[in-house]
This record gives C-alpha cells, sequence and structure tokens, in this order.
C-alpha cells in the first residue's frame, strides 16, 4: 500500500462512519431506495449503487483493495465532504438530506 492509499484509507474510514451491516440494512429499506439522482430516468439512485460498493468496500481487506476501489473511495469522500457542507438548518433527521447521506454511508447523526 502506497502512502497515498494509506491516506486515502484512513480518510475514507473517517467519513464513512456506518458498519457494512448497517449499511446494508439502510440499504434495503424504501427511504433509501427513494433519495438520490436516478441514472438514465429511473432504477436505481447513484448514490445507492454507492452504498452497495461502499459495503464491498468495507468488508475487503486493505491489502486486497484495488485502484478502483481506491476511486470509488475517493469518489466517496469527495461526496460525503460536500454533502456535509450543505446541511440544511433545523431537525434533520427525517430528511432526504440525510438519508442520501447514508447511502453514502454517513449518517450525520452518528
Amino acid at each position: 500500500m502506497t502512502e497515498e492509499e494509506r491516506a486515502v484509507a484512513a480518510e475514507f474510514d473517517q467519513a464513512v462512519n456506518m458498519t457494512a451491516k448497517e449499511l446494508e440494512r439502510w440499504l434495503a429499506t424504501d427511504d433509501s431506495k427513494m433519495v438520490g439522482q436516478k441514472k438514465d430516468g429511473g432504477g436505481e439512485s447513484t448514490g445507492h449503487e454507492s452504498g452497495r460498493k461502499i459495503v464491498g468496500l468495507l468488508q475487503t481487506k486493505k491489502s486486497s483493495l484495488t485502484e478502483q476501489d481506491y476511486a470509488h473511495m475517493r469518489k466517496v469522500i469527495g461526496y460525503i465532504h460536500r454533502h456535509l457542507a450543505q446541511r440544511p438548518s433545523g431537525d434533520v433527521r427525517e430528511t432526504k438530506w440525510r438519508y442520501s447521506l447514508m447511502n453514502w454511508g454517513h449518517d450525520p447523526l452518528k
């Protein structure tokens, strides 16, 4: 593992604060499936698809991660940081903002 990969893995581990099991359970809910931008006008959202990839990343040993895995980890880190900066005011417990973040493996209420 290179120094850059170590840094990406560490930042990913900080940004993604849900376990693989928590994320799997979340992705199975209707709330998870209703948020996010749908590709090609229908089907699964980009965030929901990403969530499935994140589950796989969380279950993979760091030594087995590929360049594609690190690229997705960078994408996840960027999304989470950008989305957190857009936090709406008030109670966010049952908001699309929170649900979207959770699809990407981050629960802002944790």
